[in-house]
């Protein structure tokens, strides 16, 4: 994308973390924005810094994972600015626990926002999208997208959907929409709210209960949010369709590459170091 001046970003789950960073972002380098999240406190934060950089900024409480409160999302939107050309679904959560201990209730949550959310706004969204004349659809997966790993069976599961369907749609739409370009995310450990946002019930690798899991998290994450919201905003300046952020996401990648059945004795123990 040549140029983000004026341009109309939606960006998900954006009180906190990547979302916020990557709001401020655009903002700065001249769009207008949209923001939605189930945190209004974070929500109204995140406003009041976009609005100070001149932009036109509207800021939504919506649950993605709700249908009909997606389908009036983008109306709020559409009737607010009047187009759309950036698309970031971003909204996400996770769930610790395994297949076997696990609840239903749980991974319909999960799927609810981490999936469903995604495929809202990318169905919903995509009749404006198509009527810009460069546009852009960001899916946030995750370094969990390529590699399953052991209580977080709920996340990959959600993560490698989201990967399947952002490579199909991009498929789909480099014929049907050339103009938008539609690229999948992965990042690797961030550091941000999701271990203390999201379901903890089971022991993992990194901690017995769910203090001692986000300390370890903490520790562990080899990016902060800004860096990875820098990474996301180039990828949507130089159009690129996949986005691997941190040396760990990289790493991982590669090692599933070449290693597609023997990858878990490699990576879990990167993990428990």
């Amino acid at each position: 994308m040549s140029a983000f001046l004026n341009k109309v970003s939606i960006i998900t789950g954006a009180a906190s973390g990547i979302g916020r960073e990557t709001a401020i972002l655009l903002a700065e380098a001249g769009s207008h924005i949209a923001i939605s999240d189930i945190n209004a406190d974070g929500l109204r934060e995140v406003e009041k810094i976009c609005k100070k950089k001149g932009r036109n900024v509207s800021a939504h409480i919506v649950d993605v994972a709700d249908r009909v409160a997606m389908q009036q999302f983008v109306k709020d939107v559409i009737d607010f600015h009047g187009s759309a050309d950036i698309l970031i679904n971003n909204a996400g959560v996770t769930v610790f626990d395994t297949v076997k201990d696990g609840k239903v209730e749980d991974f319909e949550w999960i799927m609810g926002i981490n999936f469903w959310g995604v495929y809202y706004g990318c169905k919903y969204f995509l009749p404006y999208l198509s009527q810009s004349k460069e546009a852009a659809i960001v899916n946030i997966s995750s370094v969990f997208g390529f590699a399953g790993i052991p209580t977080q069976t709920y996340y990959c599961t959600t993560k490698f959907a989201v990967r399947g369907m952002t490579d199909a749609l991009r498929i789909e739409l480099a014929e049907s929409d050339p103009h938008i370009n539609v690229c999948c995310v992965h990042p690797g450990t961030i550091d941000t709210n999701i271990v203390n946002n999201g379901r903890f019930l089971n022991k993992t690798i990194l901690g017995d209960t769910k203090e001692e899991l986000a300390l370890n998290f903490s520790k562990r994450s080899m990016t902060k949010p800004l860096k990875a919201a820098k990474a996301i905003v180039n990828g949507i300046r130089k159009k690129r369709k996949r986005v691997r952020i941190g040396i760990d996401s990289k790493l991982i990648d590669i090692i599933c590459r070449f290693f597609p059945i023997r990858y878990p004795a490699i990576i879990l123990p990167l993990f428990r170091k």
